[in-house]
Order: C-alpha cells, then sequence, then structure tokens
C-alpha cells in the first residue's frame, strides 16, 4: 500500500496531478480542496495517498491533509459511496463541515453534494456518526483545534469520559448540550460529565 508520495509536481489539474516521483510518473486523483494547497507546477510536491484497488483497475488518490484522507476513507467506507463522490463530498465541504454535518444529522446539507441524494446522506449519518472520534466530533461543532478553548478542550475530555462510559457519542453530544450551557468554561471535566449525567 502507498501511503504517501514525494515529488515533483509535473502537471496539475483541479480533479487531479501527475507526480513524478523518481522518474515514475503517477497518476493522482484530488478533491478541490487539496488543489488549492498545490505548489506551482515544477516544485516539490508531497501527499498523502490512499491506494485503491479494484478487480479492473488500480487508482491513487492524494490529499494535502491528514483530515481530508481520513475523511475520505470514512465515505468510501459507506455502502454506496465509492472513491469520485467521495471526491466530491471534499470537494464540496470541508473535513470539519462533512464531520459538523454527520455529528448534527444535517441530512438536508450533504445532500446537496452532486452525486449524494436524500437515502446515501441519511446512510452517511447513521454509518458514520460513531466512527467519528470524541475529538473530531467536538472539533466539528466547536471549530479547529487552533481556535478550541480550554473550555472547549475540557468539554472533548469530558465526551471522552461519557463515551467510556459506555454512552453512544451521538448521545453523549446531546447530553452535553442540554446540560452545560455554551458559557459555562469554568467548570472541571467532572462538573461536566455530573451535569450531563444528572440533565442538570
Amino acid at each position: 500500500m502507498i501511503a504517501f508520495l514525494d515529488g515533483i509536481l509535473e502537471e496539475k489539474q483541479p480533479t487531479r496531478v501527475t507526480l513524478n516521483v523518481g522518474g515514475v510518473g503517477h497518476e493522482v486523483f484530488i478533491p478541490l480542496s487539496s488543489f488549492d494547497r498545490l505548489p506551482s507546477t515544477g516544485a516539490r510536491c508531497r501527499l498523502l495517498t490512499h491506494d485503491h484497488v479494484r478487480e479492473d483497475a488500480r487508482q491513487l488518490y492524494g490529499f494535502t491533509t491528514a483530515a481530508e484522507r481520513r475523511a475520505f476513507e470514512l465515505l468510501i467506507g459507506v455502502s454506496g459511496i465509492g472513491p469520485r463522490t467521495a471526491l466530491s463530498a471534499l470537494s464540496g465541504l470541508s473535513p470539519r463541515e462533512l464531520a459538523a454535518a454527520i455529528v448534527e444529522g444535517d441530512v438536508k446539507r450533504l445532500s446537496s453534494i452532486s452525486g449524494i441524494g436524500k437515502k446515501t446522506a441519511e446512510r452517511i449519518v447513521v454509518e458514520l456518526r460513531d466512527k467519528l472520534t470524541a475529538g473530531e466530533a467536538l472539533e466539528a461543532v466547536a471549530g479547529a483545534p487552533e481556535e478550541a478553548s480550554a473550555g472547549d478542550i475540557r468539554r472533548r475530555d469530558a465526551l471522552s469520559a461519557l463515551v467510556a462510559l459506555g454512552y453512544k457519542q451521538a448521545d453523549a453530544i446531546r447530553m452535553l448540550a442540554a446540560a452545560v450551557p455554551a458559557d459555562a468554561d469554568g467548570l472541571s471535566v467532572e462538573d461536566l460529565v455530573r451535569r450531563a449525567l444528572t440533565g442538570r
């Protein structure tokens, strides 16, 4: 399995690039979000890859961030979603926006992506909601990691604690949201968990 490619960017288009790695040109399909971060043609480029092997073809899909690759691999694990549809999803939504739509059950937003209808969007929510880590789920609804406050970090830890206690991630998020006010940054992780468990 090819985990990444590091070479010279020979050609780039919005949906695919050619990377020269040691004299071998690799065609790699990419989402628009990765295209925006590519260096100029002729420059050195490193792409994280997903090596997709089928009976009749072997294709490489490339990403500039680990979050994009993770989102892609989650999506292609959903029945009815192939690599091209997953790339289309990542071209329309960032990994954080995609995770937020999954956590919040936003079927309308997911079905606005080309190639994803309402039933497929519902399947994405059902199949992936509990596959997101506690950190990914909280980051999706709270913002990017660099924007996270100490309160956000404590909420993420409280969410992890509730999941460790056996609650489904989606239920744990709802419990925290219902029992803990948004401005409760002074509460400890223990207080957050207690409030979520007691509902007050």
